[in-house]
């Protein structure tokens, strides 16, 4: 079998993107999930999930997410930002409508937030707060901004799903360079009582009014360079406690670059949604013949590198980082 893949990113966090909306390619369930484990092993490839484009009844597209372990994921909000400019391209689309797991999302092309990086906003919907959504087995309905005794006596955490499920908490510098992150976020990703299916565990840090800086862990990933579901409902949880406000650009900094969020509220139905408006940067495209009976036996015919992107991408980076420093 003959697969066209490309590797695009969104703030860092990267994927490996199959056409099945304008080619004949499909896949069966488990091959999918092969196909996740194989190609996404960074000795192979590499990568942090697959994104299937699909065709779709009622959407323009239709987007899968899986991730690197071959699990599926019901939303990513950089994933959905890189199928978005593929569809650009391919469809010749400056707005239109994507379906994910469970519900249609709307994203259109954007001011680039960089000089000359393809820039897309996607929407981060629906949002909730309440903990049987996740799942997180406490018995309360909602958790905002409160501890969590069960995983730490003194951090503040918030949950949401987006509709993924995460778990944030607002940190200083001493708590973000420790280990506490990854040792907090093993425990709730493996079996547990709190969190049955695994959760996203954000620490997140204010570096100056209106900007933020957000690390996740990603349930079925491990660190990423940027989760932007993570991102979006980090920026939320800082308008929720009064950090930042609903209505105003966020700029939210993180290892892979930035990105900009805009938290909204409707009052009459109280609920929220998020743009999350980034970069889609191609990194390579590639040829593969794949036997997709044993996927781990494969061979690329062809290669083809996106050396003026990622080389400003790399610019952009350069300056994230540098500005980071001063914030430390």
């Amino acid at each position: 079998m003959l697969i066209e893949g490309f590797k695009i990113h969104g703030s860092g966090n990267d994927f490996l993107i199959i056409d099945e909306l304008t080619t004949t390619l499909t896949f069966t369930e488990a091959e999918r999930e092969k196909l996740a484990k194989v190609l996404c092993n960074r000795e192979k490839l590499g990568a942090d999930g697959i994104l299937f484009v699909m065709k779709s009844e009622h959407a323009d597209a239709r987007m899968r997410v899986f991730n690197a372990d071959g699990s599926e994921a019901s939303m990513c909000g950089n994933g959905l930002r890189c199928v978005a400019r593929y569809m650009n391209d391919v469809l010749g689309l400056d707005k239109m409508t994507v379906e994910t797991m469970k519900v249609n999302l709307l994203v259109e092309k954007t001011d680039d937030i960089y000089a000359g990086i393809p820039t897309f906003k996607v929407e981060i919907s629906p949002v909730s707060f309440r903990v049987k959504d996740l799942p997180l087995a406490i018995e309360k309905d909602q958790l905002l901004n409160e501890l969590l005794p069960e995983l730490h006596d003194s951090l503040l955490f918030s949950a949401l799903a987006v509709p993924n499920p995460h778990l944030i908490t607002l940190v200083d510098s001493d708590v973000l360079q420790s280990n506490l992150q990854e040792e907090l976020a093993t425990k709730v990703n493996q079996p547990n009582d709190l969190f049955p299916d695994g959760v996203n565990v954000s620490f997140v840090k204010e570096l100056t009014p209106g900007s933020i800086y957000v690390r996740t862990f990603e349930r079925g990933v491990g660190f990423t360079n940027a989760c932007g579901t993570a991102m979006s409902a980090s920026s939320l949880v800082t308008c929720s406690i009064g950090l930042n406000s609903l209505e105003q650009e966020i700029s939210v900094y993180n290892n892979g670059g930035k990105v900009k969020c805009i938290v909204h509220h409707d009052e009459e139905s109280n609920a929220y949604s998020i743009d999350l408006i980034g970069n889609a940067t191609y990194e390579f495209k590639a040829l593969l013949e794949i036997d997709i009976d044993q996927p781990e036996v494969f061979t690329v015919l062809e290669k083809h590198e996106y050396e003026e992107e990622t080389k400003l991408y790399a610019k952009m980076q350069d300056e994230v980082q540098s500005f980071l420093k001063t914030k430390w």
